[in-house]
């Protein structure tokens, strides 16, 4: 009993360290370990862009996780990956005549009537597809970090400016909240509306830019994020090399790795983070590293 009381303790300790800590600066060779995010939410255990899924991140023992946003046919945004319901929910039992069932042509009420959960696994039957607001308001309950992505902002004109005044009412863009926050697209058209309207807000950019238009990208964004199997050692450094627009070195969160093997891949080419969809893998495979 003492022993495991002990571990608990040094358990709580940590975890209380990690929430304490803002986001990692560019990393010195291999001086810091990298942070580890949690995509979609824990989403290889719980149905992914779910309260569950950021509830089951918290219970692992992370703070970072990563979302998806959309927005509603009457203008809410929600969080969900697919620009269709069609793959994560029963929208077709329940709107059967309304295919393609893109997230735009349906209503937030709509939404909010389909099951989530049932997909995934039975016991999460009757999860719903959250807001945004309802989502903030639990990545704030469960004291965690979010890094936002702006999902297909071509359908949704404004969507950045709404994202932004959404964060800002639920208490996201003071002080004390920016460095739990990183708002994120794989495009380089938001990132830069995104960086006019509030430089303070960080931002990284999804795909792999060429080096030679690496210093483009430096005026507007703060993280390169790749997939893995896009980069190198190299590549990294040389990303490493530019400094953004908030007078740091540019940062490379990485994705998404499953596995201890492409974990280790990863640390070797100095990333500063490893999005995935099982966080406690990536970890166990940090410890062994």
């Amino acid at each position: 009993m003492h022993a495991r009381a002990v571990a608990a303790t040094a358990t709580a300790l940590l975890g209380t360290a990690a929430l304490l800590s803002p986001v990692p600066a560019a990393r010195a060779g291999d001086a810091a370990e990298p942070t580890v995010l949690a995509h979609r939410g824990a989403s290889a255990y719980a149905p992914e862009n779910t309260l569950a899924a950021i509830d089951k991140a918290a219970s692992l023992g992370f703070t970072w996780v990563e979302n998806d946003v959309q927005r509603t046919k009457d203008g809410r945004l929600v969080v969900i990956h697919d620009d269709s319901l069609r793959r994560t929910t029963d929208v077709e039992k329940v709107f059967p005549g309304r295919a393609p069932w893109k997230v735009k042509d349906f209503t937030a009420a709509e939404v909010a009537r389909l099951d989530a959960g049932s997909w995934f696994a039975p016991s999460y039957r009757g999860t719903r597809v959250p807001t945004l607001a309802q989502y903030m308001r639990r990545v704030e309950h469960n004291h965690e970090k979010l890094l936002l992505e702006i999902k297909n902002p071509e359908l949704y004109p404004g969507i950045e400016r709404q994202i932004l005044g959404l964060l800002d009412s639920e208490g996201w863009l003071d002080r004390r909240h920016l460095d739990r926050l990183v708002v994120q697209s794989f495009s380089a058209g938001s990132l830069r509306t995104v960086h006019g309207l509030r430089p303070a807000v960080t931002t990284g950019y999804l795909g792999t830019p060429s080096v030679g238009s690496l210093h483009r990208y430096a005026g507007f964004v703060d993280l390169v994020n790749p997939s893995v199997d896009s980069i190198s050692a190299g590549y990294v450094k040389d990303v490493h090399s530019f400094e953004g627009p908030h007078g740091r070195p540019l940062r490379v969160f990485t994705w998404t790795v499953n596995d201890a093997v492409t974990t280790w891949k990863a640390v070797g080419y100095g990333v500063d983070g490893i999005i995935t969809n099982k966080p406690d893998v990536v970890r166990a495979a940090l410890c062994a590293s």
